[in-house]
C-alpha cells in the first residue's frame, strides 16, 4: 500500500487564550500559506506529492512554531520564509531532511 501523498505537511496554526505561547504568535497561518503557494509554483503539490495542510494544537507549542512531515514524522521549528523554503528544497524535494530546524533528533 502506498501513501496518498508522498509527504504530507501539518502547520500548526493553534492560537491559545490564555496567554500562553502559541504556534499563531509566531506567523504561523502566513508561513502555512507560503508554504502551500509555494508547492503550488514549484508544481510539486497533488497527489502523489505534496499537500500542505492547516492543523490546530499539535500540543508543541513551546518549541514552537512547529510543523511535522509524514510519512517521516519529522518535526520542526522555523523562523521565516527563508527556513520554510530549506524545507522545502532540501527534505520535501531532495529527502533530506533539515538537522539545524529539527526538534527531534
Amino acid at each position: 500500500m502506498s501513501n496518498y501523498y508522498a509527504h504530507h505537511v501539518f502547520f500548526c496554526l493553534n492560537e491559545r487564550e490564555d496567554g500562553e505561547q502559541c504556534c499563531a504568535d509566531f506567523r504561523a497561518k502566513e508561513m502555512q500559506e507560503y508554504a502551500k503557494r509555494r508547492c503550488k509554483q514549484l508544481g510539486i503539490n497533488g497527489e502523489g506529492r505534496i499537500r500542505i495542510n492547516k492543523a490546530g494544537c499539535l500540543d508543541r507549542c513551546e518549541l514552537g512554531p512547529v510543523l511535522v512531515v509524514y510519512p517521516e514524522a519529522v518535526w520542526y521549528t522555523y523562523v521565516d520564509q527563508s527556513d520554510i523554503d530549506e524545507i522545502i528544497d532540501s527534505h520535501l524535494i531532495n529527502g533530506k531532511p533539515v538537522e539545524r530546524l529539527m526538534i527531534d533528533r
